[in-house]
């Protein structure tokens, strides 16, 4: 079982299309791990502000199968494929790490760029897995959160209780 972390936003009718991912995810894959729910800005684009979180899954499926269950919960919430990459999203989940694999599997590069260079991924991720090593700097997350230029991105846990 190989241990996966997601990065899951929405930043149109926010707390249902999160509920309904995560209700999703632990029917697909069981005992989640849940970071807070952060607020952030809208990042790339002029937007309403986004919810993001990350949630840590255990799989035996290949990372082309987890991507495949991935787009269908999009897809029954909402997601629209044909909008711009820098846009609204009714409900968006990205495979962030798969263990500490390194490449592209399944059309997947992993680990995912985002995971240094947005706050939005990097916070939640760090706290969830504070010792894990970034699998390119071999630096645990914690370190790289702590030397984040947070003043860049703006974001702010809130209060999310599951429906």
């Amino acid at each position: 079982m190989s241990l996966i972390y997601l990065g899951l936003g929405s930043n149109i009718e926010r707390r249902r299309h999160i509920d309904a991912a995560l209700d999703a995810l632990a029917e697909n894959f069981g005992d989640l791990a849940i970071s807070t729910v952060y607020e952030s800005e809208a990042v790339g684009f002029q937007g309403d502000s986004f919810y993001n979180l990350v949630v840590g899954i255990h799989s035996g499926l290949s990372v082309g199968e987890i991507s495949i269950i991935l787009k269908e919960i999009e897809n029954r919430n909402g997601r629209d494929r044909s909008a711009p990459k820098f846009g609204p999203r009714s409900l968006d989940i990205d495979i962030l790490t798969a263990d500490s694999l390194v490449g592209e599997f399944d059309g997947i590069r992993l680990p995912r760029d985002e995971v240094l260079t947005n706050a939005f991924v990097l916070q939640p991720l760090a706290e969830l897995a504070p010792e894990l090593l970034h699998p390119v700097t071999g630096k645990p997350l914690s370190q790289h959160w702590q030397d984040f230029d947070k003043a860049s991105q703006k974001l702010w846990p809130i209060e999310f209780d599951r429906c």
